[in-house]
């Protein structure tokens, strides 16, 4: 027997779908809406940490992202001119035969998920959304914009960090902040040395490429922006292959002219976290991922908590008899680790910024990998 019987899953992101597909597993019924008809994220390339992997591979999909993607072991650490002066290890997650991390496409993982969520048995309506909810101490009764009406025993909310399902329920939740840094990401070829993640640290400026795939990889760099300002994306190119300059490295400089074409896709985001005090439910609602939980990319692992929480809260509702059980024992298992992921990745940032001591960098981030390659 389980906590619930029938479950709405409002978003169809990587949290959304690991919740959908885990449920599903465990025997309970669920439907899943997306607003967006086509369920295809934008995005550039994605780093995969090991305990994602781990996560992934739970969801039954690690291979899939193997032959799509691309894994390795380790991060090479190298000073603007090239040269390299540290090998970070990347620890193997703890009970998982898989990968220390890796790369993908973003909209190739979230096809790859889509597909699993469909094959999981999961009922899925796209260019649908909730348009008003009403709950009971029994139920919680859903009336969507296609004008259908559904009751369930839990509504799920995993409709990103702009969630309407967070202004409404946790109104008093500030959104989140811009935190002092952008970041860029582009799409490449990937050159034939580049077999792991590598990144060049300057002052104030970080460059790092990771393989996503056998020809391709991304290019992220993280810059310090004191206010959040507006940037004309017609000159992303320029502005990205200005960034590039102020590393020396040959390698570097020979990938400039690959920024200036269009399919580098350039993308640019501010960077800004949130983290929702527990718990994240309100009766029969529940939030979960960037809704309660948003992380800047410090620690590679905002994709990471996002699916450990779907997944975790399959596991509690598989194991309860009664939901509010299942909800203490999900918090329970998950705030203190979403907490860490964010506050550590902010001192991270941090640190960048203020030009803090790098052995307090690595340090934090050696602890917080050892940490997050913990069970779940």
């Amino acid at each position: 027997m389980t906590a619930v019987n029938k479950v709405l899953v409002i978003g169809g992101g990587f949290s959304g779908m690991a919740a959908a597909i885990q449920m599903r597993r465990a025997g309970i019924a669920v439907d899943l809406v997306e607003i967006d008809p086509h369920w295809q994220p934008l995005g550039a390339g994605i780093t995969i940490s090991g305990p994602t992997l781990r996560a992934l591979q739970t969801l039954g999909v690690y291979e899939q992202v193997c032959e799509q993607g691309w894994v390795a072991n380790g991060v090479e650490i190298c000073i603007p001119t090239g040269q390299k002066v540290a090998d970070l290890p990347t620890p193997q997650p703890v009970g998982s035969n898989v990968a220390a991390g890796g790369g993908i496409m973003r909209p190739v993982l979230a096809n790859i998920l889509a597909q699993a969520t469909r094959a999981a048995g999961v009922d899925v309506r796209l260019g649908c959304a909730h348009e008003s909810i009403e709950q009971t101490a029994d139920a919680v009764t859903v009336r969507f914009t296609d004008g259908s009406t559904g009751v369930y025993d839990l509504v799920v909310g995993a409709d990103g960090v702009h969630s309407k399902l967070r202004e409404h329920f946790f109104p008093e939740v500030k959104p989140s902040e811009y935190i002092g840094q952008g970041v860029w990401r582009a799409v490449m070829p990937r050159p034939d040395v580049i077999v792991r993640p590598r990144m060049w640290l300057g002052e104030h400026i970080k460059l790092g490429v990771n393989p996503v795939s056998q020809t391709h990889m991304y290019m992220f760099i993280t810059e310090d922006r004191p206010t959040k300002e507006h940037i004309d994306p017609v000159t992303w190119p320029q502005v990205f292959a200005g960034l590039m300059r102020g590393f020396p490295d040959p390698l570097v400089a020979a990938l400039i002219p690959e920024a200036l074409k269009p399919e580098a896709a350039i993308d640019y985001r501010p960077l800004a976290n949130l983290l929702v005090s527990a718990p994240w439910n309100r009766g029969r609602v529940l939030l979960i991922g960037d809704t309660v939980a948003a992380t800047t990319p410090h620690l590679a692992s905002g994709a990471c908590i996002g699916i450990e929480s779907g997944i975790v809260l399959a596991e509690e509702l598989a194991a309860a008899s009664d939901l509010q059980t299942a909800l203490d024992r999900f918090h329970a298992r998950r705030f203190e680790r979403c907490r860490l992921v964010i506050h550590n990745s902010e001192r991270l940032c941090r640190i960048e910024i203020e030009g803090g001591d790098k052995q307090e960098h690595q340090r934090i981030m050696r602890e917080s990998l050892m940490a997050l390659a913990q069970p779940i």
